[in-house]
């Protein structure tokens, strides 16, 4: 199977210090890919990479078979990627609608397009349509994760990132959006996402990625990953570990 996105020996460095040494990883078609990592580990930098917001020192990173290494960030969204960065960052003062429309912008002039894609972005999220000539700004936390989401895939990508969409997040919400990823998957959509809630996000996704100091330590199947005693410790709490030993001492 052809990769949809393939990472080769990225270096990225702010300064004398280097937030990604050398990882190499890959996407397939339809796949949903997790990012694990403490804070500091370089995850939101290899997204920001992807989407052309940081320069890359060395490595490649090829969408389709095509280098997004010498394109801009905008250009990279009309090639197909999207980025949800972390914190939302949504247009405050700007209404719902006005945000989607935004998202939109490699088809400005094509209203039915925009239009259709609105209507998808509101099945996916029904509580924007009602608020759609609402303020941004006065959206939940929750109802502003969605619209961040709703408003990435108003580009109609066919890679989704994903940084942190669970962060500060009620539990009755974050079961809702992750429910929400897998159907935007199901849709055709592939998606790397950079999580914090290992549990969750090892449990829709298909393979999974260990990111620690900016190396990549441990990568495999999230069923296998699920497992690993050593991801157990460091994400998941060691609580999978234990039980397994309750069951078996």
């Amino acid at each position: 199977m052809e990769n949809i996105l393939k990472i080769e020996n990225l270096h990225i460095n702010y300064g004398s210090v280097k937030a990604l040494k050398g990882i190499s990883l890959e996407i397939n078609p339809g796949e949903i890919v997790t990012v694990l990592g403490a804070n500091g580990a370089g995850k939101s930098t290899l997204l920001r990479a992807i989407s052309g917001l940081i320069p890359i020192q060395e490595g490649e990173i090829l969408f389709s078979n095509k280098s997004l290494r010498k394109i801009e960030a905008y250009r990279i969204v009309i090639e197909g990627i999207s980025h949800v960065p972390e914190g939302r960052r949504v247009f405050a003062t700007l209404t719902v609608e006005e945000n989607l429309n935004l998202g939109a912008f490699n088809r400005r002039g094509d209203h039915q397009l925009i239009s259709e894609r609105k209507k998808r972005a509101y099945s996916l999220f029904p509580i924007l349509e009602k608020r759609k000539n609402q303020l941004a700004g006065t959206l939940s936390g929750g109802e502003q994760q969605m619209l961040a989401i709703g408003r990435g895939l108003m580009s109609d990508p066919k890679l989704l990132l994903l940084d942190e969409p669970s962060l500060g997040l009620a539990p009755i919400l974050v079961q809702q959006i992750f429910k929400i990823i897998k159907e935007i998957n199901q849709q055709g959509v592939a998606i790397l996402l950079v999580e914090q809630n290992a549990r969750k996000a090892l449990a829709i996704s298909h393979r999974g990625y260990a990111l620690e100091t900016g190396n990549i330590t441990i990568s495999g199947l999230s069923s296998d990953l699920k497992d690993n005693k050593k991801i157990q410790e460091a994400y998941l709490g060691g609580a999978a570990l234990q039980r397994k030993m309750d069951r078996t001492g």
